[in-house]
């Protein structure tokens, strides 16, 4: 015996009704009846008076129960037009964090799909009446550091986002659907959404991995569906149907909106299309002026279309484009959505009945794409019918749509739990600033929260039935940054340096917020570190405060004559691992620094570099003994004083070397430098030898020479 199925499908300018015998796996269509609504009743897919709709309800069931029997259950769908679509992303810091576990990404997704719908509910009026049922989402990318990558499992790195679009559904809509019925003593035996319902008669499972667009372009709006990995990704609507195409007639025409109507239905069957305007004039024009005229409104209907078709596949046209609903008889629609999506003609087709498989039907019913959806609500509530489900969450009764496979974030969205609540909050961090640098220390990463289903740990993912208890416990909370100046400061910066054969261990000065501070000294937020350290050997040699002048390492010179000149042999010399080396010079751990150090020269010391004698000397023998003879034979002037020859020169000294009038050496001046004296009581004569030979006091002298006075006495007289 055939099941019988009454599905009904309620649109915006009628409702249709429809018999279905199932025979095993196949289906024979029996009766269809199609009653126009007498007011505007339906508004975007949502009943706006529960009774117009369900008086035209129960005059359908009364109609074909006079053939079919009575009717006490029946299917419905909810309208595709008043699904919601929003497209939302999430970024989250990873830094410093495990890699991402396949928990951490269904957590990221949910916290996604709730921004979406934080989304929907700012573009709506009023939020506190609108409840709305996730009813499915798609990943659209996932971001690592800012480039888009294929999974984020395994993955570490700074930040880690994802990108969704996410289908929502109002709750008011089930709700005046189930009210509606009620009315006309109808129950309702199962629900399915408009566009899964076409997409499943039409597009079978082993179909959906093809990247396909699915339009049922009605009397107010065009319902579109995405179909793509083996599964639906998008849901969309764009107010703009037949009635625009009716609208274009009856302005051009001057037609009652009605009139205009079935002049629209004539251009599929006719090829003159008879006309009444509203001043009682009747014209017959042919078909092809009438598209013509129309031609622009076509033009904005399959733009509208294509454009939202491009938007839900991520900008990129599907493979193939299906046309269902009256409004897609529409003239020469299927080319112009083509354009738009530059797709070939062969590529959107308009789809009727025939194209259903295992389905016949009665010989007064017309195949017609205005019957795809009602068929599809009959067989898709019947195959995959949408009940309600009734979990815990917290103890917390929470009633779910089920529209899909459900599961614990489904849950989570419905009781309203954010998705920040499955993480335990980061410990506070430390923003503190090292050498006028900012440095920022996180806080640890707090733990996630436990999902217990039904007593046993689950995921965000695990699917949830009837009667399932979800219990949430929080996750643990980070703890604060803790960091010391040693965990802060690089390391390398101490160094172990060895100073004429004794090591000394270089570290830096810390100061923090102007006091000394310790390596092992805890740090607060917001503190200031000023880090010393020494570079150089000038550096190191202050730290340690060892005592050498940093000018007995400067190259020794002096000026002569407003000139300077420099003396090597005066310089003190610095040497790093036995290399010659500068004050300036970098210092590396390990490094030997040794110094040879020369002191001040004298000024006889810095006249003999330069070639010249302070003083003149000559040695003679006078009287059997030698003697030195000497004269002053130019001044040395330092910095406008005269000094000795044994005074100290200072490094960078001003010196002026004054001649002396040189004169020659004669007898009498060996007496200057000599002891020997004439005897006291000497009353004899004597006489002047020069090298044995008689001289005078007056005579020129030479070193080497030999002096003698030879005295003589006088004789007594007697």
């Amino acid at each position: 015996m055939a099941n019988k199925l009454f599905a009904l499908d309620i649109g915006t300018r009628s409702v249709v009704g429809i018999i279905l015998e199932q025979h095993a796996d196949t289906y024979h269509v029996a009766d269809i009846l199609v009653r126009e609504h007498k007011e505007r009743a339906m508004v975007d897919g949502q009943i706006h008076n529960v009774l117009y709709v369900a008086e035209l309800i129960q005059e359908i069931k009364k109609e074909l129960e006079e053939t079919h029997g009575p009717l006490e259950k029946v299917s419905v769908a909810a309208a595709g037009r008043a699904l919601k679509t929003e497209q939302a992303s999430v970024s989250i810091s990873i830094k410093n964090r495990p890699i991402f576990t396949e928990e951490d990404i269904n957590r990221l997704e949910l916290q996604a799909v709730q921004q979406a719908q934080q989304q929907l509910l700012l573009h709506k009026e009023d939020t506190k009446n609108n409840h709305y049922y996730c009813v499915g989402y798609s990943v659209l990318y996932f971001r690592l550091d800012g480039e888009e990558i294929g999974s984020l499992l395994d993955q570490q790195g700074e930040e880690a986002s994802v990108e969704v679009i996410a289908t929502f559904l109002p709750r008011v809509v089930v709700e005046s659907l189930l009210a509606a019925l009620k009315r006309a003593n109808l129950e309702m035996e199962a629900l399915t959404l408009e566009p899964i319902a076409a997409i499943n008669v039409l597009i079978p499972p082993s179909m959906r991995r093809l990247n396909v667009a699915l339009v049922d372009i009605g009397a107010g709006t065009s319902d579109i569906a995405i179909t793509d990995k083996s599964t639906v990704v998008a849901y969309g609507m764009v107010p703009t149907a037949g009635d625009e195409i009716t609208e274009s007639l009856s302005d051009h025409y001057l037609l009652d909106f009605p009139v205009a109507e079935m002049a629209k239905r004539q251009l599929h069957t006719s090829d003159e299309v008879l006309i009444q305007d509203i001043l009682g004039f009747d014209e017959y024009f042919p078909r092809e002026e009438v598209i013509k005229a129309i031609y622009p409104a076509i033009e904005n209907l399959a733009k509208s279309i294509g454009e939202e078709i491009l938007r839900l596949n991520n900008n990129t046209p599907p493979k193939a484009v299906m046309l269902v609903g009256g409004g897609s008889l529409t003239p020469h629609l299927t080319e112009e959505i083509g354009k738009i999506l530059n797709l070939p003609a062969n590529r959107v087709a308009v789809r009727d009945v025939n194209a259903i498989q295992n389905l016949t039907r009665a010989s007064h019913i017309a195949a017609t794409p205005e019957l795809v959806t009602p068929i599809g609500i009959a067989i898709a509530a019947q195959k995959s019918p949408i009940h309600y489900m009734s979990i815990k969450v917290n103890e917390q009764v929470v009633r779910l749509f089920e529209l899909k496979e459900m599961t614990v974030g489904d849950a989570f969205l419905a009781a309203n739990v954010r998705a920040k609540q499955l993480y335990g909050k980061p410990g506070h961090g430390l923003s503190i600033t090292v050498n006028g640098q900012n440095v920022f220390v996180p806080g640890e990463h707090g733990q996630p929260a436990q999902i217990i289903l039904n007593g046993e740990h689950a995921s965000i993912k695990s699917l949830i039935k009837n009667g399932d208890q979800i219990q949430l416990i929080p996750g643990k909370d980070g703890s604060g940054a803790s960091v010391t100046i040693g965990e802060i400061i690089d390391h390398a910066s101490v160094k172990i340096v060895t100073i004429q054969e004794t090591q000394y261990t270089i570290g830096p000065k810390i100061f923090v917020n102007g006091k000394i501070g310790k390596m092992d000294s805890l740090l607060q937020d917001r503190d200031v570190i000023v880090v010393e350290t020494s570079e150089t050997v000038e550096d190191v040699l202050k730290s340690i405060n060892y005592s050498i002048h940093a000018k007995q390492f400067q190259p020794y010179f002096v000026h002569i004559d407003g000139k300077p000149v420099s003396f090597p042999d005066f310089s003190s010399q610095l040497y790093i691992n036995g290399k010659p080396g500068k004050l300036h010079y970098p210092v590396q751990n390990s490094d030997n620094i040794t110094f040879k150090q020369h002191h001040l020269p004298t000024a006889e010391q810095i006249a003999a570099h330069l070639n010249l004698l302070l003083e003149e000397k000559v040695i003679v023998t006078f009287q059997q003994e030698q003697v030195e003879l000497v004269k002053t034979a130019r001044e040395f002037s330092v910095n406008g004083q005269v000094v000795q020859r044994e005074a100290t020169v200072p490094n960078g000294a001003t010196i002026s070397i004054i001649e002396k009038e040189s004169s020659k050496w004669i007898y009498q001046d060996v007496f200057r430098f000599s002891s020997w004296q004439l005897p006291a009581s000497f009353k004899g004569s004597f006489t002047i030898l020069k090298n044995g030979r008689p001289s005078s006091f007056d005579a020129e002298i030479f070193g080497g020479d030999q002096l003698e006075i030879h005295l003589t006495d006088q004789p007594i007289v007697g």
